[in-house]
C-alpha cells in the first residue's frame, strides 16, 4: 500500500502543469474555514502528528484540488528527533545559536535557531527532504536561513570557525575584525547548508524520475540588516541549486522604524516598497522565479485596525512591482480565520471582523488575476541605489564608538528620493556581473559606511560602467571602524587604507583633490564627504544631497528632469494602484477619475472618482477599461470563480472560498439581470443572498455566504 501511494503521488506530481501562481503556507490539514482557493497550498512541517500522518496531511490538499508544496525552517524548526538523539543516537541541542552570555536563543521550546554543522545538514537531507520527496513533492521550501549577529559563541561555532579559518575562535566584540569574520562565517555555513541540502534534494528527486525546484523564503536583505541577523541572501540566486525566492516582507518587517527628517517613527509603505524592491532587484538578473508574500495580520498583538491599515500599505507596495505576479497570498490561514487574535494592551481576543475577512479575500482573488504589466510605475527611473550581502556584518556589536542608528546609511540614500515620489531602485554589488544589472540604471548611488565590497570585482564592473557612461555618487567618510578590517584590499600586496581608495583608483580620481564633479571616460563621478544617514537623522539633512542628485540625473546622465511628488501610480491591466505619502512634495490628495470599483471596500462600491488622501493607498478596478465588452464577467469577488459558461440571454458560474465568510462580488453583464438564481452544492436556494444592480457600470453586486464545496450563480437578461 505504501509503495502504491508514493507511485500515485509521483504521477500526480509529473503531471500537474497548472498556474502555479499564488500560494499559501500551512501547518494544518485541509479544513473548510481556511480553503482559500489558492493555485498552491505548501505544506509546513514534515512531521506525522497524532492520528495524521504527514502524507495524509498532503492528500487532505490534494484531495481539494490544491498542488502540493513543501516548506521547513533550514535555521530552526520542530526537529525533536534530531535535538534529542532518536534520529542517530545523539542529543544534538548544542548545536543552538550561542549568544555572549551563554544563553541559547531560542525560536520556541526546544527549539534553538541552530549552527548548521554537517550533522544538521545530514539530517535535513536524509529524515526530511527525502520523506516529502517520497510524498511525491516536487517544490521544496528552505525557510529563513537565519544566524543572529549577537551569537556566535558556542562551541559548536568555535570548532567551525577552527575548520573555516585554520586558527582558533576570537570572541567578536573584541574587535571590528573578529565580527566582520564572525559574520562571514555565519554568511558561509548557511550558504553551505543550503548548497548541499539543494544538491541533495536535485539528485535523490532525478533518481525517482522527479524535476525537484527548491525555493528559498526569506527576509529581504533590507530587514536582516536592520534587525542584526546574517543570512546568505543574494549570493543564493548563483547556486544550481536554488530556483527562487519568496519575498518575506509583511507588516512586521515593514514597521521597523526609520528616521526621516530628524524624527524615528514607523512608515510601512515605504519601507515595504524598499524591501520588495531590494528582493526583485536581487533576482531578476538571475532569472529566478520569486514570490511577493504579505500578511493580512502580523506575529504580535495589535487590532484589527492596525492590521488591515498596513495591510493595504503592504499590499499596494508589492503591486508597484509590475514586473512580478507571483505571490504567496498569505501565511498561516488557520490564524487568520480560526483563532482569535489578542488584542494589544488588553485581555481581549478577537476573531477576524466579517468585513474584513470580506476585503481581504477581494485582495487576494485580485492577485490570482493580477497580470504582469511592461508598465512602470510613475516618477522618474534610473537611479539606483547599491547594496550587497556584507550590510549584515557591521550591524552588532558596536565598536570604537561608530553606530548606525535604525540602519539610517541605508535609508539615507534611499528615503529621501521615495518620499519624493521617485522610485528608488536597489542595486546588488553580487549580480554586478549580469549585465541586466546595470542596464537600466543611470545614476548609481553607493556608499561604504555600512558595508564593504566581498571582492576586488566588484569596483572592476563598476570601474567600467562608468567609463562607458554610468553617473556615479559616493557618500562616505570611510571613517568607520570596519574599513581596516582584514580583507582583500589591505592583503596579499594590497595596502590600502579603505576599499573606496582601490575603486578610485581604478576611476583614475583623487576624491579629496580637484573640482567636482569628475570626468571619467563617458561617465561621472561625485564624492560626497558625508555618512549618508546624517541625510535622514538631521532636520533638512538631505537637502544637499537631493540637489546633488538633481544635478546628476539632469546634467550629468542627462536622463531627464527629476521631478519630485508625494505618490506612485501605476495600472496593471485593469487594475489601478496609487499610493499618497506624507512628509513628502504637500499634502495633496491624488485623485482617479472613475468609474471605478474600490477593492479595498468590501462592498465593492462603483465610484465617480476616487480621491486617495495622503499617507493612504488604493486598489482600483478602472471600468473604462471595459468599453466596447460584450461579454459578460466577474470583476472583483471575495471567492475564486469556476465553472463559466456564457449563453445568448445568460451567464452561470460557481464560486468557493472559505467557509463562514461572505463572499462580495462585482460583476458586469451586457443587461439588467432579468432573474437570477443562487443555490448550494445540493442544488438548495442560498437564503438571504443580496443582488443589486448599477446601470451606469453595467454591474450587479452580489453578496452571500462563502462554501468551498461551491456556490452556483445563474443569471439571466
Amino acid at each position: 500500500m505504501k509503495k502504491t501511494f508514493i507511485l500515485s503521488c509521483c504521477l500526480y506530481a509529473g503531471m500537474v502543469q497548472a498556474q502555479q501562481k499564488t500560494a499559501f503556507q500551512t501547518g494544518s490539514p485541509w479544513i473548510p474555514e481556511i480553503d482559500i482557493r489558492s493555485d498552491i497550498a505548501i505544506i509546513y512541517g514534515a512531521n506525522d502528528r497524532p492520528g495524521l500522518t504527514f502524507a495524509e496531511r498532503v492528500k487532505s490538499w490534494r484531495d481539494h484540488g490544491y498542488q502540493t508544496h513543501f516548506m521547513t525552517g533550514i535555521a530552526w524548526g520542530q526537529y525533536g528527533d534530531y535535538f534529542f538523539g532518536k534520529w542517530d543516537g545523539k542529543n544534538h541541542l548544542g548545536v543552538g545559536q550561542v549568544d555572549r552570555k551563554g544563553d541559547t536563543i531560542w525560536h520556541g521550546k526546544n527549539i534553538p535557531y541552530i549552527v548548521p554543522e554537517q550533522s544538521f545538514v545530514e539530517y535535513m537531507q536524509t529524515a526530511v527532504i527525502k520523506k516529502v520527496i517520497d510524498a511525491g513533492i516536487t517544490s521544496i521550501y528552505l525557510e529563513e536561513p537565519e544566524f543572529w549577529a549577537r551569537a556566535g559563541y558556542s562551541e559548536v561555532f568555535k570548532a567551525e570557525w577552527q575548520r573555516y579559518y585554520g586558527f582558533p575562535w576570537r570572541p567578536q566584540h573584541e574587535s571590528p575584525n573578529n565580527t566582520y569574520l564572525s559574520s562571514k562565517l555565519k554568511y558561509h555555513l548557511y550558504y553551505h547548508a543550503i548548497k548541499e541540502v539543494s544538491a541533495y534534494a536535485k539528485t535523490y528527486g532525478k533518481s525517482k524520475g522527479l524535476d525537484v525546484k527548491v525555493y528559498i523564503p526569506t527576509h529581504s536583505l533590507v530587514n536582516y540588516s536592520s534587525w542584526r541577523i546574517v543570512s546568505p541572501e543574494a549570493s543564493l540566486a548563483s547556486l544550481p541549486g536554488i530556483d527562487g525566492y519568496i519575498a518575506q516582507v509583511w507588516t512586521g518587517t515593514a514597521r521597523e522604524p526609520t528616521f526621516f527628517n530628524g524624527v524615528s517613527r514607523e512608515r510601512v509603505f515605504e519601507n515595504a516598497f524598499l524591501e520588495y524592491g531590494s528582493m526583485i532587484s536581487m533576482t531578476a538578473p538571475t532569472k529566478r522565479k520569486i514570490f511577493l508574500l504579505t500578511d493580512p495580520i502580523e506575529d504580535w498583538p495589535r487590532d484589527w485596525s492596525d492590521y488591515k491599515r498596513n495591510y493595504e500599505a503592504t499590499f499596494t507596495a508589492k503591486l508597484l512591482y509590475p514586473m512580478v505576479a507571483d505571490y504567496e497570498v498569505m501565511p498561516w490561514p488557520e490564524r487568520i480565520y480560526t483563532r482569535p487574535y489578542k488584542i494589544a494592551h488588553s485581555d481581549s481576543s478577537v476573531l477576524i471582523p466579517k468585513f474584513y475577512a470580506t476585503q481581504m479575500q477581494i485582495m487576494v482573488n485580485a492577485l490570482n488575476d493580477m497580470p504582469v504589466s511592461q508598465n512602470r510605475v510613475s516618477g522618474p527611473g534610473g537611479i539606483g541605489v547599491l547594496m550587497g550581502n556584507s550590510l549584515m556584518f557591521q550591524r552588532f556589536p558596536t565598536h570604537d564608538g561608530f553606530e548606525d542608528p535604525r540602519f539610517s546609511n541605508f535609508y539615507g540614500q534611499t528615503l529621501p528620493l521615495v518620499k519624493r515620489g521617485v522610485p528608488v531602485e536597489t542595486v546588488h554589488m553580487e549580480n554586478l556581473s549580469f549585465d541586466a544589472t546595470l542596464k537600466n540604471i543611470r545614476v548609481l548611488v553607493m556608499s561604504y559606511s555600512n558595508m564593504k565590497p566581498m571582492s576586488p570585482d566588484v569596483h572592476q564592473h563598476l570601474a567600467a560602467w562608468v567609463k562607458k557612461g554610468g553617473v556615479l555618487i559616493y557618500c562616505g567618510k570611510d571613517d568607520d571602524p570596519y574599513q581596516s578590517v582584514m580583507e582583500w584590499w589591505n592583503t596579499k600586496g594590497m595596502q590600502y587604507k579603505a576599499p573606496s581608495a582601490h575603486l578610485f583608483e581604478l576611476l583614475g580620481v583623487n576624491p579629496d583633490a580637484g573640482k567636482q564633479p569628475f570626468r571619467v571616460g563617458k561617465g561621472t563621478v561625485y564624492v560626497v564627504r558625508q555618512n549618508p544617514k546624517e541625510f535622514v537623522m538631521e532636520t533638512n539633512g538631505d537637502a544637499a544631497y537631493v540637489n546633488l542628485l538633481k544635478n546628476a540625473y539632469e546634467r550629468s546622465a542627462k536622463a531627464g528632469k527629476l521631478q519630485f511628488k508625494n505618490n506612485f501610480y501605476v495600472s496593471r491591466g485593469p487594475y489601478v494602484i496609487v499610493s499618497v505619502m506624507d512628509e513628502s512634495e504637500g499634502a495633496q490628495p491624488y485623485v482617479v477619475k472613475g468609474p471605478v470599483i474600490d477593492l479595498f471596500d468590501h462592498k465593492l462600491p462603483v465610484l465617480a472618482e476616487k480621491t486617495v488622501a495622503t499617507g493612504t493607498q488604493a486598489l482600483l478596478y478602472d471600468l473604462g477599461r471595459l468599453k466596447g465588452r460584450t461579454k459578460p464577467g466577474v470583476l472583483a469577488a471575495a471567492a475564486r470563480v469556476y465553472d463559466e459558461k456564457t449563453g445568448p440571454d445568460s451567464y452561470t458560474f460557481v464560486v468557493k472560498g472559505p467557509a463562514k465568510t461572505t463572499n462580495a462580488m462585482r460583476v458586469w453583464l451586457p443587461q439588467k439581470p432579468r432573474a437570477t438564481v443562487i443555490t448550494d452544492s445540493r442544488g438548495g436556494n442560498v437564503a438571504d443572498a443580496e443582488v443589486l444592480w448599477d446601470e451606469g457600470s453595467h454591474t450587479g453586486y452580489f453578496e452571500f455566504g462563502n462554501s468551498p464545496e461551491g456556490i452556483k450563480v445563474s443569471i439571466s437578461w
